[in-house]
């Protein structure tokens, strides 16, 4: 029996592929053969989503150091993170940040880098910002190159986990930026001023735009530019071939560190179940913790199973009983020699459940 493996990160605790692998090996165990794709929606897991690091480059910090910042380049394609370059954690964390002064300059250079290695295709993850610049920093060093929409040979798109609008980014993340309220107000004028500026320079209104808000607003500065703006998940899908790897499946299983509403609406989990239940195939999802679990799904909460601190702090091992665990539940028989403890069943959340 073949089964495709997709989760997303289990933030803080597994990167994607960890978590790939860990469900793999409990469905090894559970006499499966396993395929895994690790997957992210655009945000903080993206690069190692698509290939993980090869390449390393020095640019501006968030708050104006230095900072190495790792990317991919592979066949004419690079793949950027925001938070690599542009990141709250660079900064310290918003304890430590200047939300007013954060500069997003050091997406823009590792963007311009790639570009000037050869990428045809620049993909830009944009989660965990440090800045509320409306992308500036990164619009000054990229303005020379644009427009960033093919026409010139290469194509930057920004792959956005959420759809924010521009001078919606303040008021929505400002906060976790370490932004005050004052702050947040002059941050939305701003923005609004910057808005103004990216109409009459280069001709395109950023205010509307989907995603325009992603990462303090540097979507809507590189759409100024001509980047494209689009859903995280199905743009990576179409990269890693997520749909024809589901098509040749028996099973899919997902998975997530937290399972809301927020997972079915352009998240994840929500997306692999969609495209799973388009192909036909049936799919479950292994989670740190339900909190929305839909009618008739079939998923297995870490935090229900295990206990929160094993869940938490040997997320590995507990993936890995509960995949293989659930893949038994279906009827498949388990490989010997298995290590599990003796009547090991996973916890599944019924629908509606709150764990």
């Amino acid at each position: 029996m073949r089964i495709l493996i997709a989760p997303d990160k289990f933030r803080g605790t597994a990167t994607a592929a960890e978590a790939a692998e860990a469900l793999a090996e409990g469905a090894r165990d559970a006499g499966w053969e396993p395929r895994t794709i690790p997957l992210a929606d655009g945000g903080e897991g993206t690069l190692e989503a698509l290939g993980g690091a090869n390449r390393t480059s020095v640019v501006t910090g968030p708050l104006g150091q230095l900072v190495e910042a790792a990317w991919r380049s592979a066949d004419a394609q690079a793949v950027v993170e925001m938070a690599r370059a542009s990141g709250l954690q660079l900064a310290g964390g918003s304890g430590h940040n200047d939300p007013l002064g954060a500069t997003s300059r050091g997406t823009g250079e590792l963007i311009a880098e790639a570009i000037a290695s050869g990428a045809r295709r620049v993909i830009v993850g944009v989660g965990g910002s440090a800045t509320t610049d409306g992308g500036l920093g990164a619009v000054e060093v990229l303005h020379d190159l644009a427009p960033l929409d093919g026409s010139r040979g290469y194509l930057v798109q920004v792959a956005y986990d959420v759809a924010t609008r521009f001078l919606d980014a303040p008021r929505l993340f400002g906060p976790q930026k370490g932004a005050t309220p004052a702050q947040v107000v002059l941050l939305t004028e701003r923005l609004r001023a910057l808005a103004a500026l990216y109409r009459g320079r280069y001709g395109v209104d950023v205010l509307d735009l989907a995603g325009s808000g992603a990462a303090g607003g540097l979507g809507g500065g590189l759409a100024a530019l001509g980047a494209s703006l689009e859903p995280g998940f199905p743009l990576i899908a179409d990269v890693v071939g997520l749909r024809p790897a589901i098509r040749s499946a028996d099973l899919v299983m997902t998975g997530e560190g937290l399972l809301d509403a927020q997972s079915f609406d352009g998240k994840v989990v929500g997306g692999v179940a969609e495209a799973a239940v388009a192909a036909g195939v049936p799919w479950c999802a292994v989670v740190g913790q339900a909190q929305v679990v839909p009618p008739e799904a079939d998923v297995t909460d870490l935090v229900a199973t295990f206990g929160r601190e094993a869940a938490l702090t040997e997320t590995g091992r507990c993936l890995r009983l509960a995949a293989r665990a659930a893949l038994v539940a279906r009827g498949s028989s388990p490989a010997p020699g298995w290590p599990g403890p003796a009547g090991f069943r996973p916890t599944r959340s019924q629908p509606g459940d709150v764990t």
